[in-house]
């Protein structure tokens, strides 16, 4: 087995790892909020999660492109079901607290900061040029399918079953990943790294790579900004919807759906389309729709209102995130993708814990005691997401973002 095909294998068994893990991710977030009822312990999960996840980017970018990818993303969906299975053992024994939360999100952050890296790079060698953007539409469609999935299962399941039977599904999630990784073949690229190279200075290659590209950066630092602000609204965006609606589960729960089927649709347009043939159309006209539909949020109301929009939102981002990706794939090669990634996702989202942090002092110290919290998170939605708009359509006023694809050469691979 082997190109596409393989591609489908392993693509639904991180599936199912995605369902089961947005399920805990759904159940936590409402089990954080009614423990403490604020919206910084949502923005305290957030924090613990992407603070390692960058600061271990690079030297974990740096060990996808010396050993075999497939044990790095085993590795990565092995330890998150041991970090389920620590939650369940803490509510078995009637000891779980808000702290664990925190341990087990900093813990999966670090998992992550290996896992994206080698995924994206084992894709890269195992499929050929022409599907870069097709699989991108389908890994988001797999994002969005456990967008959708996962918050109803959720839901439905709490109220008989409590957590217990959320972190089962998940464990069993994690399984299906590790069986499915263990039957693909993904090739493997000679390493570049030289006798006497040590790790640090192939961590700190992926950021001269980019350096030295100034398309590429600039692009990136979009994203920086972007991702930014974005998470200055989004983070505290369920604490908006649980405060104006008695904590109630069903609208989260139809807030979260909605967008994981707006994800589904837009993953399922770029599976089918490929996406614009000029890349960089996609990654400006998609953040600044997605951005338009965030903060036109704050400015309606209502579960229903919130859901279209939140399905708006998402379904820009598979065009975004999936016409940057095949740039990248096309212009970085194979056997340096591991380093490069991971600098390119750590310059993206490196303002992303300040943001989190940021995100819930200003919801219930700022924007809170003066509106009341749901109505001061609805105007951190509009304002935030109205910057976003601004910033997506300034990457046209720049010839070396506008013009990326021509500028630079096509990268010839391993």
């Amino acid at each position: 087995m082997q190109g596409f095909a393989a591609f489908r294998l392993l693509w639904l068994g991180q599936a199912l790892a995605l369902v089961g893990r947005e399920m805990t991710w759904f159940a936590l977030t409402l089990y954080a909020y009614q423990q403490t009822g604020l919206a910084t312990t949502l923005s305290l999960l957030g924090f613990f999660h992407f603070l390692p996840l960058l600061l271990l980017s690079p030297v974990a970018g740096a060990l996808v492109d010396r050993y075999p990818r497939k044990w790095a993303m085993l590795a990565a969906d092995l330890g998150g079901g041991l970090a389920t299975g620590f939650l369940l053992l803490m509510l078995l024994l009637g000891r779980l607290e808000v702290w664990h939360l925190y341990l087990v999100s900093a813990l999966a952050g670090a998992l992550s900061s290996l896992h994206w890296p080698a995924l994206s790079a084992a894709l890269s060698a195992l499929l050929d040029k022409k599907d870069y953007a097709r699989a991108s539409g389908m890994m988001s469609l797999a994002e969005s399918l456990a967008g959708v999935g996962a918050p109803v299962l959720a839901a439905a399941l709490l109220g008989p079953w409590g957590l217990k039977a959320i972190f089962a599904l998940d464990l069993l999630g994690a399984g299906a990943a590790a069986v499915t990784l263990l039957l693909v073949p993904i090739p493997n690229p000679k390493p570049l790294a030289q006798a006497g190279t040590s790790l640090l200075e192939e961590a700190l290659f992926g950021f001269r790579f980019i350096l030295a590209r100034p398309p590429l950066l600039g692009l990136q630092l979009m994203f920086f900004g972007v991702n930014f602000l974005t998470s200055l609204a989004v983070t505290v965006l369920p604490a908006m919807v649980l405060a104006k609606t008695a904590l109630s589960e069903t609208a989260l729960a139809l807030v979260r759906s909605a967008s994981g089927l707006g994800g589904v649709a837009g993953g399922l347009l770029l599976s089918l389309w490929g996406g614009p043939k000029k890349r960089v159309h996609g990654v400006f006209l998609g953040m600044a729709l997605s951005s338009l539909a965030l903060a036109l949020m704050g400015l309606v109301e209502g579960p229903q209102a919130w859901a279209v929009l939140a399905f708006l939102e998402s379904f820009f981002i598979p065009l975004l995130n999936g016409s940057n990706q095949a740039i990248w794939q096309a212009k970085v090669p194979l056997e340096v993708q591991g380093k490069v990634f991971a600098a390119r996702r750590m310059i993206a989202w490196f303002a992303n814990p300040l943001a989190m942090l940021l995100s819930g002092l200003l919801a219930d110290r700022v924007f809170g005691p003066r509106y009341g919290q749901g109505e001061g998170i609805a105007l951190m939605l509009l304002l935030f997401g109205g910057l976003g708009v601004t910033l997506g359509l300034a990457g046209y006023l720049f010839p070396s973002l506008r013009e990326a694809e021509r500028l630079l050469p096509d990268a010839k691979g391993d």
